[in-house]
């Protein structure tokens, strides 16, 4: 055992310096663009040519740049939107960052005790390693995100914010309660359900029915009745429609669902 601690433990050390080393490259060559006041062009095509060509931290990297040299160009939004996207791209891929380690699959091992380990998902793991089933093989090494997530909801602004540590990994247009009722505070994710039932008054609404307005996915937290949830309407998106749950769009309550565990911090705010 103490020597298969070891060998993950070299692995990783090995993996950070390389990413230290290819860190401190990208940030010298953006850093020398990002210097003169006129290199927003050149950052941006910069941006773009790493993205081209598949380098996605490189891309992030120059994406992040530009958004703090240049918070009030025109272009911020787009520049953001990228950066997210590439956040989630590298999130969904084996390539590590400052986020993740390396974990050698030992006898015993399940994805389920993995996950429960590194307080992250099955779901997650699977999708960082490609794996189409939970069958795992003793001797294979895993990508594990190992920074916690938290989740930002702003009512005013009908957003959800997905961080991890200070970084915003993607942000969500949401719909909250009418009348100011969803609940604002600090909260936790206490059950996730795939495809839920709805249980509203005086009936039971199975999850293949059109009037099921749950949607695909169910995210409860710890004040009863209350939850973050898909919808069978995504037109009421962006607006306080609710009964005072934080509605979704279904392929993105699918991508938080997989993303974040039982247990992750939610914090409503007015």
């Amino acid at each position: 055992m103490k020597t298969r601690i070891w060998t993950v433990s070299a692995v990783a050390l090995l993996c950070a310096v390389g990413l230290f080393f290819l860190s401190v490259n990208i940030k010298n060559k953006i850093i020398s663009l990002s210097s003169n006041s006129a290199s927003q062009t050149e950052l941006a095509n910069l941006a773009k040519s790493f993205e081209e060509k598949g380098n996605t931290k490189e891309a992030r990297a120059a994406y992040q740049q530009l958004i703090n040299d240049f918070p009030g160009a025109q272009s911020v939004a787009s520049w953001q939107k990228k950066s997210e996207e590439l956040n989630i791209k590298l999130l969904f891929s084996p390539a590590l960052t400052k986020e993740s380690v390396l974990y050698e699959i030992t006898p015993g091992d399940s994805l389920y005790k993995i996950a429960k380990r590194f307080n992250t998902t099955v779901e997650l793991i699977k999708a960082c390693n490609n794996l189409k089933e939970d069958k795992i093989v003793v001797g294979r090494k895993l990508k594990i995100w190992i920074q916690p997530f938290t989740i930002l909801v702003d009512k005013s602004q009908n957003t959800l914010l997905l961080n991890s540590g200070d970084e915003i990994i993607k942000s969500y247009i949401v719909a909250t309660g009418a009348d100011n009722s969803t609940p604002v505070g600090t909260f936790k994710i206490t059950t996730k359900l795939v495809n839920p039932t709805w249980f509203k008054a005086g009936a039971v609404v199975p999850p293949e029915s059109p009037e099921n307005i749950l949607g695909t996915r169910w995210l409860g937290l710890d004040v009863t009745g209350y939850g973050i949830h898909g919808t069978t309407d995504p037109h009421t998106l962006g607006q306080q429609v609710t009964q005072g749950c934080v509605r979704m769009a279904n392929q993105e309550v699918e991508e938080l669902y997989t993303i974040v565990p039982v247990g992750t911090e939610v914090t409503i705010v007015d």
